[in-house]
This record gives structure tokens, sequence and C-alpha cells, in this order.
């Protein structure tokens, strides 16, 4: 059990370096040539969201996100998503050595994993890690990113966002680690009704706002997206929507999309 394998590359994304990279370059000339507010591409977020479907799809909005959290150099990241295999309750954490991508491993860093899980009873379902996509989708970013950087991928089953905004909070207490919470919004709907279902979602998270995300919010990962929002509340964070998009705007079909979202959390 010393390495979390990659089990999705040549799924959700290529399986080789050069093709990764290849895509993170179309991904940033095609930014940077339509971006109107080049400043953004300053910000420090402390934490970001960021979408989990294949590259194809969800890349562009992911890339945009952990571009910026790169901008802060940290010592780990945190990528915390739901369970889309498994079912379990509670959190469980990479007790792992390293975590394989096409771009190289990552070291794990489970020191720092241990103490979490003194503190907040962490568990380790090994089967819930190996095809979770929602976590596994955003290392290869950090790789290309962060090189330096430790991760540890936290994935969550049926859990109340209390718990998982615990964690949330006590991570963004420290100077040296950043967060990423995983999540899609509404899936199979029209792009119609998604736009409608995605603007709650876009209006909460923007108003680190709860209750209005209960209004209709349909985040695969709401657990993570609320507890970020609860906790960045709490933190004084501010908020800035980076880029909305659905899988219509690649497959042309608008009569069941999924939508995705990237969100920079700074202070």
């Amino acid at each position: 059990m010393s390495r979390r394998e990659a089990g999705n590359a040549g799924a959700f994304y290529p399986n080789s370096k050069k093709e990764i990279e290849s895509l993170i370059d179309t991904f940033n000339t095609i930014l940077e040539k339509n971006l109107k507010d080049k400043e953004l591409l300053k910000l420090k977020p402390k934490a970001i969201i960021s979408p989990h479907a294949g590259y194809i799809y969800s890349g562009f909005t992911a890339n945009f996100a952990h571009r910026l959290l790169a901008n802060k150099e940290v010592k780990r990241v945190v990528v915390i998503g739901p369970s889309h295999h498994v079912y379990f309750k509670g959190v469980s954490g990479s007790f792992f050595e390293s975590y394989e991508t096409p771009l190289g491993e990552i070291a794990i860093d489970k020191d720092y994993l241990d103490v979490m899980q003194k503190l907040f009873n962490i568990g380790f379902i090994p089967k819930a890690h190996k095809l979770e996509h929602s976590t596994e989708t955003q290392m290869p970013f950090i790789k290309h990113y962060q090189p330096k950087a430790e991760v540890i991928e936290l994935i969550y089953g049926e859990v109340d966002f209390q718990e998982v905004a615990k964690i949330v909070s006590w991570l963004l207490e420290d100077s040296s680690t950043a967060v990423v919470i995983s999540s899609d919004l509404s899936h199979f709907h029209s792009e119609e009704d998604a736009y409608a279902l995605d603007g709650i979602c876009i209006n909460g998270i923007e108003k680190l706002d709860n209750d209005i995300l209960n209004l209709g919010c349909e985040a695969c990962g709401i657990v993570g997206v609320k507890a970020l929002v609860q906790s960045a509340k709490e933190h004084n964070l501010k908020t800035t929507i980076l880029d909305y998009r659905t899988s219509a705007d690649v497959s042309g079909d608008k009569e069941r999309v999924v939508g995705y979202l990237s969100v920079g959390f700074t202070k």
C-alpha cells in the first residue's frame, strides 16, 4: 500500500506527461487570450473549488484555479472530494507513501495526515481511493504547478458537512497548506435548468451563504462546498468566481448537461 496508483489515467485525463502538459499549455493560451481582467492572474488563493470531470470538459475550468493556487508557495495541498464508487461513513485519508501521476509521483505528507487522523478521527478505506476521480483529477495539475509540494487526499462518504468544516477550518489556519475542494455542479438537466440550478450554487458560494446553497444547489461535492463556505466565512476569506461552463460547451448536447465551476478564496 505504498503508492496511491493513478487509476483514472487514460480515462478522465491523458496517461502521458506530454499530452497533459500540452493540454495545460492550450488551456493557458486560451485563458491569457480571452481573460479581460489580467489582474486575476495575480490572485493568491488559500483554497479553491475545482471541478473533476474529464479534462476535455472541465480541464480549462480546473486549470484556471490550480494555476492561481500555485501563486502562493505552500508545503502541502490537501485535496478533498466525494466518494463516487464506495459507500462508507466519515472521511478516509490517503495513508500511502506517494501518489502516482503521469507527470511523476507526488510525496504524501503522511506525518501531517497522522496528526489530522488523531484530531479528526480520519479513517482509511483503501478501496475508496483506488478509482476515485474527484480527487485524482486534481493531482496532475498540482504536480505541474507545484512540483515541490506534498499532497494529502481526503475522500468523504456519508458525513455531515460540519464535520468536514472542522477539518477545513483547521487547515486554513496553516499558512503552509492549501486546500482544494473538488466538486462538479448539476448533472443531466437541460442547459437552461442547469444555469438556474448552478446559479444558486454560484450565488451561495460567492456570498459565503450556505442557506442559499440549500435552496437548490445540486453540486455533487456539496458537503465539501458547504464545509469550505462555512470555514471561509469564519476566516473572513473573499471569493472570486473564476470560471463557469457546462458540458454543452464541448459536446453541443444541451439536453443533458453537467455544470463546472472554479472559485478562488483569498485573505
